[in-house]
């Protein structure tokens, strides 16, 4: 890479790239042993989810190959008792899609008779009839997974040029991949290739490296470089190439990352999500920093490149995300219709992208992801773009995919998030949204008045944020009356409804409580039947329009036997009589409720998970991102 890339200056500041894929690739070639840096550089990825691991590197005129279910650690001793040698290696966390956790189903795979080793992230839709194919020409495959065929195509178009063998390989694959290859017949070389799947090539000093994510690299370069879709790379210890995939020359750009030592460590916590609940007030303010307009009583983003006139033309707003990222749009939802009076509708990435809505040019489709990198939500601004329709992103990574490919993207400046929990990218997803809402309805009909008190109100949201999470103590006690439970119930009207999917999807993802979300009004169309003196029920019920509707849905399970978690504001004087349990929160105006109301929700899903043993920052069978369908 070296000379390929000298000439290219180093520019802008990146946050570190964080949750881009499922699994995790790590490779090096230089002058080192590479065991040590593959084993480290997995470790920075242990926090993706993963459920195998292994590596190969490339020792005189072999392959030394070691590989481990379970964790790591479980890798490191299998190395300890089995070393394996060589300057130049590859390395893999697997997470399970074709076949189980098993030793023959880890990465990194053998092709022909151990001619490569490949790793890959992604899925390959026609692996089975490439099987089929590679098996009648005498190749033998020891595994269930889609990812030995692009072993045993690059070892058969292998001749005397790797680049050449990957991009014939990758040529008859139809899905997606980042994939690495090393082979010993040509030691010190490293050959990656993209489609849809991240890979970052890190710059050293007479040494290279790839990797689905930059966070591994942290500690050993600072310049990298994002591979783009049907791109390659081939590096050796002192010079490289970027090509596309008709092998022409490609000109890449030299990113500067500005690694943050305090964001890669737990500091006083014991976990990270319980870190980065804690750091949502300054995640708040990092959010607004240079965006609020108090001259003109609005918020501005600098890098917005839809000017005012063609937003005043837009005329409906379709909002596409995934998981914690789909419950922020959702109170993006009410947040956009009330101030700027725009109608928004709210799909899931995975079902929008297969659905042929009418859509007219009026439109504009926004992007939200916090690794900007999800695969469905990534598929479904690719179809609005295709469409016509402007695009606009939400995404906390810079230089990923979505930023990338939309139209202009808005940045959420909440830092690395490690724990696969989303906690902070939500709360900083909430408080951009809320600053567009405000940005489009002064473009309309929103008073100068409205948006001052709106600016005036969000910069109180820190404080008042901190002020929530004095609640922990009162978390604590209640998660040890219930951390037994195997059901439970979550209720709120309004803002506060999607707050309540996202505080029952929480107890799902860390704890594995069975929970679900509703509008507080559904409860007696169906799920009153679930109540039980066994399943608690978390009514949100802070001071606000629809709050004594709300509390009649609150007597109406305790009549039933049904225990009550209620979230309520601190001059509340009936709620005490009624709950079984009270947890308060500040009283704010409703547009920020949710704000504040998420907070105990997230440290209830923590503390039931902490009591009830479980791997908290990397919960079972969950991955940071998912970039597979």
């Amino acid at each position: 890479m070296r000379s390929g890339l000298s000439a290219v200056a180093c520019a802008l500041w990146f946050y570190r790239l964080r949750g881009s894929s499922m699994c995790g690739i790590v490779g090096y070639t230089g002058y080192r042993e590479a065991e040590p840096i593959l084993r480290d550089g997995l470790k920075r990825l242990e926090y993706r989810g993963y459920d195998s691991a292994g590596l190969a590197t490339v020792t005189g005129s072999g392959l030394c190959l070691r590989k481990s279910v379970g964790k790591i650690a479980d890798l490191a001793d299998v190395l300890q008792r089995q070393p394996a040698p060589g300057t130049s290696g590859i390395s893999h966390t697997r997470w399970a899609t074709h076949g189980e956790a098993t030793l023959a189903n880890a990465h990194p795979h053998l092709g022909g008779d151990g001619e490569v080793a490949v790793v890959h992230n992604g899925v390959i839709e026609n692996h089975a009839e490439l099987r089929s194919q590679l098996q009648a020409d005498g190749f033998t495959f020891r595994s269930q997974t889609d990812s030995e065929v692009i072993a045993h195509l690059i070892a058969k178009y292998l001749d005397g040029d790797p680049v050449e063998a990957v991009r014939r390989a990758v040529s008859r694959l139809r899905g997606t991949y980042g994939l690495a290859m090393i082979s010993p017949r040509f030691p010190g070389v490293l050959v990656g290739a993209r489609l849809g799947s991240p890979l970052v090539v890190g710059l050293g000093s007479n040494e290279n490296y790839l990797s689905s994510d930059a966070s591994a690299l942290r500690g050993y370069t600072e310049d990298v470089v994002y591979l783009l879709d049907r791109q390659l790379c081939v590096l050796t210890p002192n010079s490289g190439n970027v090509l596309s995939v008709e092998l022409a020359p490609a000109e890449p750009v030299v990113h500067r990352l500005n690694w943050d030592m305090e964001d890669a460590s737990r500091g006083e916590y014991e976990h990270f999500m319980l870190k980065e609940i804690c750091e949502q007030p300054e995640v708040i303010d990092r959010a607004m920093a240079g965006r609020l307009d108090e001259v003109d009583s609005t918020a501005h983003f600098g890098n917005l490149s839809l000017d005012p006139q063609k937003l005043n033309q837009i005329d409906r707003v379709i909002m596409t995300a995934c998981g914690t990222s789909y419950h922020a749009a959702l109170i993006g939802e009410y947040l956009i219709e009330s101030l700027a009076r725009l109608p928004v509708e709210v799909e899931y990435a995975s079902e929008f992208r297969y659905r042929n809505p009418p859509l007219d040019r009026k439109s504009i489709v926004l992007a939200i992801s916090q690794s900007g990198e999800t695969a469905d939500t990534l598929a479904a601004l690719r179809e609005s773009k295709r469409k016509g329709l402007p695009t606009l992103a939400l995404c906390n990574v810079v230089g990923s995919s979505i930023a990338r490919e939309a139209d202009c993207t808005i940045y959420l400046h909440a830092g690395p998030e490690v724990g696969v929990a989303s906690t902070k990218a939500f709360t900083a997803q909430v408080t951009v949204l809320t600053l567009l809402a405000l940005h489009l309805g002064r473009l309309r009909n929103l008073s100068a008045s409205a948006g001052t008190r709106i600016l005036d109100e969000l910069q109180q949201m820190p404080d008042l944020v901190r002020q929530t999470l004095d609640c922990h103590d009162e978390v604590k006690r209640i998660a040890r009356k219930y951390h037994h439970v195997s059901n439970v119930l979550y209720m709120g009207r309004q803002y506060l409804f999607p707050v309540a999917l996202e505080g029952a999807l929480k107890l799902k993802e860390i704890s594995y409580i069975h929970a679900e979300g509703y509008p507080a009004a559904e409860m007696k169309h169906g799920p009153i039947a679930l109540v039980d003196e066994d399943t608690p029920s978390v009514f949100l019920v802070p001071q606000c329009p629809s709050y004594d509707k709300t509390m009649s849905n609150l007597e109406e399970v305790k009549a039933r036997g049904g225990p009550v978690i209620a979230v309520a504001c601190p001059e509340d004087e009936r709620i005490a009589g009624r709950a079984d349990d009270v947890i308060l929160i500040p009283r704010v105006a409703e547009h920020w409720q949710p704000l504040v109301a998420v907070v105990p929700l997230q440290l209830l899903a923590y503390e039931i998970a902490l009591l009830r043993g479980c791997d908290i920052d990397k919960p079972r069978n969950l991955a940071k991102s998912v970039t597979v369908e």
